[in-house]
């Protein structure tokens, strides 16, 4: 009896479609997506696309859910104070969306049924009841971090500015003068800012920890 052959492509799955789909969002922007594209770069037909997602918002919130996927979350388990468990979340987290900036904009729309945000979502929240916050500020805290973490990721202030010598005029921008050189240590002084901003976020936290009943 003849052995049947291997299919040249690998078998259409889930998470086949969902890494395509990914790297086409990281490439080009949420607008690359479509059926049709993913077919066309999985070697498909497009209906076949359907018996794993119905749309292709499915699809991008499967992508969403696969970086969420990426934050570590073992500091909420392993016994690490609560401070300085949210700080190595955060930077995870943050780790996460730098390297897939592009999905962000989903992500900021909430976790909805997503079951890694869902997850992201319910062991911050647990982890700082367990330490003490009343439910209500637990959930402030989730929310707070979430939007500092986000915003980080969103954009690169030092990458917003021009490396022309001559673009900012000193007669209008007296302050300027450096300006160009802040594109070429754009992760160094992106680093340093979200160090600095989250040092700041935590310390105010901890005056109201020190406050609590």
């Amino acid at each position: 009896m003849c052995a049947m052959a291997r299919p040249r492509k690998p078998l259409l799955s889930t998470d086949r479609i969902v890494e395509t789909a990914r790297e086409l969002v990281d490439a080009e922007g949420l607008s690359a997506v479509s059926t049709r594209r993913l077919a066309a770069e999985l070697g498909v037909s497009g209906p076949s696309l359907y018996n794993h997602f119905r749309t292709k918002d499915e699809i991008l919130e499967a992508v969403a859910d696969s970086v969420s996927g990426q934050v570590d979350l073992s500091m909420f388990e392993d016994g690490r104070e609560w401070r300085t468990a949210l700080h190595d979340w955060a930077v995870s987290y943050r780790a996460a969306l730098r390297d897939h900036p592009n999905i962000v904009p989903v992500l900021a729309r909430g976790p909805g049924r997503r079951p890694a945000a869902l997850r992201l979502a319910d062991a911050v929240y647990g982890a700082m009841v367990e330490a003490g916050w009343p439910p209500s500020q637990a959930t402030s805290i989730g929310a707070l971090m979430r939007y500092f973490i986000m915003g980080s990721a969103l954009g690169s202030f030092a990458g917003g500015f021009v490396e022309d010598p001559n673009a900012y005029d000193p007669a209008d921008y007296p302050h300027l003068g450096q300006a160009h050189l802040l594109a070429e240590q754009q992760e160094k002084i992106d680093e340093r800012a979200f160090e600095a901003g989250l040092t700041a976020l935590l310390d105010g936290l901890a005056q109201q920890y020190a406050q609590l009943p």
